[in-house]
């Protein structure tokens, strides 16, 4: 029984001792297999430079295809404008037989409409129902959207929503309601659009605004921009013209100037116009 008690000792010293002799060559076999700081730093500096590269690629397309949305946002507000052009042609044409009037003389009511659509001068007379004033706007077909000027431009967050805060943007020698100036608006963003000027691009909200010009009353969507550099703090655009007016560009002023509270009456109006008599159009 001895016997056997020191054998089964001298085996296990004996494995201790192999142990021992095996446990560094072990170490120093899998410190070899790791690699080193510069390695490993190669490796993160190319794995960064792919990401960096394959995130720079998405962002090229999501640019891209946010200039193609806006595109065709554009075209379906033209499309739409169209369609109802075109109801309204199929419905003269329903009418077709009935018998036309002629005059030799047009009064002062027929002068300033034509097929159903109000006639424009280059520059009129709005008012901002929301805003509470009236202002002078230049009426320019060769503009796609309607434009607003605006300082101070502040966007915020409400109710999950994108809004705006801003400022008319106005010049001491603009007519306006003189309590308006200075005060802030608010509104929400109908949208965004991207102006690509020699300088960069440039992203612009939309609001919309209930806006009125002689019989007319339409919600209006403006883009948001400094125009304190222009003659018209408004300028008012071929998507607001279609189906409802045509400019007749000898003519200014053809409809009255709105009244609003604290604002002067509207037949003191002709003092402002008489400025415009010798400006010349807006680049």
């Amino acid at each position: 029984m001895g016997n056997r008690y020191a054998c089964l000792a001298a085996v296990m010293g004996l494995s201790l001792l192999a142990g021992c002799s095996w446990l560094p060559q072990a170490q120093e076999k899998a410190h070899a297999t790791l690699a080193t700081t510069a390695q490993v730093d190669e490796r993160f500096t190319r794995l960064q430079a792919v990401v960096e590269g394959q995130c720079g690629g998405r962002q090229e397309q999501f640019t891209q295809q946010q200039r193609r949305l806006d595109e065709v946002d554009a075209d379906l507000g033209e499309v739409g404008s169209l369609l109802r052009q075109l109801r309204g042609d199929v419905a003269r044409l329903d009418g077709k037989d009935e018998p036309r009037r002629t005059e030799s003389q047009c009064s002062n009511a027929e002068r300033t409409s034509l097929n159903n659509k109000e006639v424009l001068g280059r520059s009129e007379w709005i008012g901002l129902p929301d805003v509470g004033t009236y202002l002078k706007a230049r009426i320019d077909s060769g503009a796609t959207t309607s434009s607003l000027s605006a300082t101070e431009i502040t966007r915020f967050e409400r109710d999950g929503e994108d809004w705006v805060r801003f400022k008319l943007g106005l010049n001491d020698d603009d007519s306006v309601v003189d309590r308006v100036r200075g005060e802030w608006i608010e509104a929400s963003v109908d949208r965004r659009v991207r102006i690509i000027q020699a300088t960069g691009e440039e992203s612009r909200p939309v609001i919309s605004l209930l806006m009125t010009l002689g019989p007319l009353r339409e919600t209006v969507q403006f883009t948001l921009n400094d125009r304190t550099h222009l003659d018209h703090p408004v300028l008012l655009g071929r998507r607001f013209l279609l189906d409802i007016a045509i400019i007749d560009v000898a003519e200014q002023y053809l409809h009255e100037r709105p009244e609003f509270p604290g604002g002067r009456p509207a037949a003191d109006a002709g003092a402002d116009e008489a400025t415009d008599a010798d400006v010349q159009p807006e680049g």
